[in-house]
């Protein structure tokens, strides 16, 4: 079985190798039902470890500018003609690098008006979250709560990049930077999704007093970001006493498959949490 497996990944589609696979297990007599609870979804997606930012890769749903983000079809419910609030919600939680999309769903009841984007340059892993989303919002509609996990989504992009196209002015909240890849090499440090040019441009896309969470278990990487954030004149750091307070914290810790792993293995968590100073006001 598992050869018939590996010949169908090489000429068929994720779909093909889905209902082949169910077939395969159907026919099993012995054990079938145990094999088809160990079955989960993340195998049939080829989803790899890092991607390199910096490359030139293409990203079809790349908006020209804000304003042309498709709302409408990451988020049918309120933007569908049932809809009968005369306000739109807006998107303002960015998880950049959202990974399996599981502070998406943690965020997801914290929040329930306002809209949640995860962001994620791998493809396959974008695919994974959208069936996850899809999924759930499904279980929703059957619960009699049709409003359930409508407000996050997932898009393919590289925010190294194409971030302001996405977002106006002061549009943000919160932006999580969880568990981010370290690039250990000196010659990659380029690559690390904190750095000072790009805090520029968080601080563009957050609001007055918006706030960054970042969470890693490589305390290198944690000190880089630490002094980055910290040098940058837009941003502060949010005192300890601030964040007992705060509900997004166990979130932050715990909701993420690297966080999970981190926990199951005792490591160490080393969180950094920062706000947007406010805009001065300028007189024309």
């Amino acid at each position: 079985m598992a050869t018939n497996i590996q010949e169908d990944i090489k000429n068929n589609s994720i779909e093909d190798i889905k209902n082949n696979s169910i077939e395969d297990i159907n026919q099993d007599s012995d054990n079938s039902k145990q094999i088809q609870r160990k079955r989960k979804l993340k195998p049939f997606h080829k989803i790899t470890t890092h991607r390199n930012p910096l490359n030139d890769n293409r990203f079809p749903e790349i908006p020209f500018c804000p304003g042309e983000l498709d709302l409408v079809s990451r988020y049918p419910y309120y933007f569908g003609p049932n809809y009968t609030e005369p306000l739109k919600p807006k998107i303002e939680l960015a998880d950049i690098g959202c990974g399996f999309g599981g502070l998406l769903v943690g965020l997801s009841p914290l929040f329930p008006n306002k809209l949640i984007i995860g962001m994620e340059i791998r493809d396959k892993a974008v695919e994974y979250v959208q069936e996850r989303i899809q999924k759930l919002r499904e279980q929703g509609i059957n619960s009699g709560s049709p409003s359930q996990y409508q407000n996050i989504s997932v898009t393919r992009s590289n925010c190294m990049k194409y971030l302001p196209t996405y977002f106006v002015k002061g549009q943000l909240c919160k932006i999580f930077f969880l568990f981010p890849d370290p690039h250990f090499k000196r010659s990659n440090h380029r690559r690390r999704i904190i750095s000072t040019t790009l805090l520029a441009e968080y601080a563009y896309v957050l609001a007055d007093n918006g706030i960054i969470y970042t969470i890693t278990d490589v305390h290198d990487l944690h000190t880089w970001m630490v002094t980055h954030i910290s040098v940058h004149p837009l941003f502060e750091r949010v005192t300890d006493e601030e964040l007992e307070s705060d509900p997004v914290i166990p979130l932050v810790r715990n909701c993420t498959e690297e966080g999970k792993k981190v926990a199951k293995s005792n490591g160490s968590k080393f969180l950094a949490v920062f706000r947007r100073k406010p805009r001065i006001p300028y007189n024309y």
